[in-house]
C-alpha cells in the first residue's frame, strides 16, 4: 500500500477570479488550524467538545496519513476531510458514526480494509463560497484509486429534513430529493460529487436537524472489478 503524502497545486475560483490552493496531507503543524476549521464551522450551541481534539488528529495522521487531508489557501487553512479504511460489503449491519469512526479517533482503522469511509469533511465559512468540500472529495477518490480500495463510503446528514419532518417519514423525503423535489443542503452536495445512495440509516449521529438519519452512500472505484 502506498505511503506518499498527498500534494496537489491548483486553481479553485471566487465566481470568475482564480484562487491558488493547494490541497495536500495534513501534519501535526496543523493541528491548530484545524481545530480553528472545526470551531468555524460548527459554532456554538454546537458543543466544543465534538470539536477535533488533538489526540484525534494525532491518531489521524500516525494511523491512516493518506486520509488526512487540508486545502491550504494563502498559508490559511481553509477545510479538511478525514477517513480511515474499514471492510464493509453491502448487506452489513446498520451501524452509528461513532460505532465506524471511533468516536473519531479511528483507533479501529482496518490497513488491510477494502473501504475508505470519511469521518469528516468540513470548511471555514469565508472559504465556501469555492467550492473545496468538492474538490477534497475528488482527492479523497483519488485515494480510493491509488490504494486499490473497492469504494469511498460515508453517511451522509440530511438536515433538511428537520423543517418538514412533520409532513413526510425520512424515506418520503429522501425520495423527493432524488427526484428533485426538494434539495438537502448535505444529500444534495454529495450526489453532486458523484456518491450513490445505498441506505437511509436511523440512529446514526445525534443531530436533530436530520432527525438523527443519514443517507449512507458510496462511490465505487472504476479501475475495481470483481
Amino acid at each position: 500500500m502506498s505511503l506518499t503524502l498527498y500534494r496537489k497545486e491548483m486553481y479553485v475560483f471566487d465566481q470568475d477570479r482564480p484562487v491558488k490552493a493547494v490541497i495536500r496531507s495534513y501534519t501535526e503543524a496543523d493541528f491548530d488550524g484545524l481545530i480553528r476549521i472545526q470551531q468555524e464551522s460548527f459554532p456554538p450551541p454546537f458543543p466544543s467538545e465534538l470539536w477535533w481534539n488533538r489526540e484525534q488528529l494525532a491518531n489521524h495522521v500516525r494511523l491512516f496519513p493518506q486520509g488526512a487531508l487540508c486545502v491550504e489557501i494563502d498559508g490559511e487553512l481553509a477545510a479538511s476531510i478525514t477517513g480511515l479504511l474499514v471492510n464493509y460489503e453491502p448487506g452489513d449491519p446498520d451501524h452509528s458514526w461513532e460505532e465506524i469512526t471511533d468516536g473519531g479517533y479511528i483507533r479501529n482503522h482496518q490497513p488491510d480494509g477494502n473501504t475508505l469511509y470519511i469521518v469528516d469533511i468540513c470548511a471555514r465559512p469565508a472559504y465556501r463560497k469555492l467550492g473545496l468540500g468538492k474538490w477534497l472529495m475528488m482527492s479523497m477518490y483519488e485515494t480510493v484509486v491509488d490504494l486499490k480500495l473497492e469504494r469511498l463510503l460515508g453517511g451522509g446528514r440530511i438536515p433538511g429534513y428537520g423543517r418538514v419532518a412533520d409532513q413526510m417519514t425520512a424515506e418520503a423525503y429522501v425520495e423527493q430529493v432524488m427526484e428533485g423535489k426538494l434539495k438537502d443542503p448535505v444529500m444534495t452536495f454529495l450526489l453532486r460529487c458523484g456518491r450513490t445512495p445505498l441506505k437511509l440509516v436511523s440512529n446514526y449521529l445525534e443531530d436533530d436537524e436530520s432527525r438523527n438519519y443519514a443517507m449512507l452512500m458510496e462511490w465505487r472505484n472504476p479501475f475495481r472489478r470483481k
